[in-house]
């Protein structure tokens, strides 16, 4: 099968099975630069690439909705410096791909507790979305200081004062109601949740959004994804029959 025969295959998949949004935990990056005998940054630098080819075949498939863990709120308890690299990383990745993603129509928002950065990164944070906000392709989201627990919390506080407040009753909330008030509250649920590194956890990862995700598993570390692989977890997720309890 050529590549543009396979590539047309992940095409009308997608459009069969109406498939809008991936959400991955892009785990592994520490494991693999180990596996390399590289210092930790190298595989958070090549986690950027896998990232990057991640984006740009969700566009060639025709994915519009694309999620990806990048900083967890447990992340915090990881050692002083690998923080601040990974705080450096984000705002470096930004200013220097930017353009290009804004050329390439990308919009680019982020979830969880962003006030906890420093001002210098909120403002490149900030930045990126204000450029980005009126492209028409792939949505990259990203979360970074999120954690689904703090996220839910953070909606029911939210909840609880309209209640207070008059503007809503405890018995009109619904369902909709928490979906609303999430981080995620403007983009479809995943359809299909990835993790790469091979662990079979979740990690307080959008608990309340992928209650009916199908969920891919993969030994292989992030750094090593690519468009192949996405190809694969694309052709696994069409063999899945999506019952949602029926």
């Amino acid at each position: 099968m050529s590549l543009a025969v396979a590539e047309q295959r992940i095409k009308d998949i997608v459009k069969e099975t109406n498939l809008k949004h991936i959400a991955i935990i892009m785990d592994g990056n520490r494991r693999w630069a180990k596996a390399h005998n590289l210092p930790s940054a190298f595989g958070h630098k090549k986690g950027v690439d896998a990232l990057k080819a991640a984006m740009r075949a969700c566009d060639d498939f025709g994915v519009k909705y694309l999620t990806v863990y990048a900083f967890s709120t447990e992340n915090w308890n990881r050692k002083p410096e690998e923080v601040a690299f990974l705080m450096d990383l984000l705002g470096v990745t930004l200013q220097n791909e930017l353009q290009e993603m804004h050329e390439n129509n990308v919009v680019i928002s982020f979830i969880g507790d962003t006030g906890r950065l420093s001002e210098k990164l909120q403002k490149i944070l900030n930045n990126a979305v204000e450029t980005t906000k009126n492209n028409t392709g792939v949505n990259l989201q990203i979360a970074f200081n999120y954690g689904a627990r703090d996220e839910i919390v953070h909606a029911v506080k939210n909840i609880c004062r309209k209640v207070q407040s008059g503007e809503i009753s405890a018995s009109d909330i619904t369902e909709d109601t928490i979906s609303a008030h999430l981080y995620t509250k403007n983009i479809p649920d995943p359809d299909l949740l990835i993790r790469t590194g091979g662990e079979m956890r979740v990690s307080n990862y959008l608990l309340w959004q992928i209650a009916y995700s199908e969920i891919i598993v993969t030994k292989r570390y992030w750094p090593e994804f690519d468009k192949n692989m996405l190809s694969e977890a694309i052709e696994e997720f069409y063999g899945r029959q999506r019952r949602y309890g029926k």
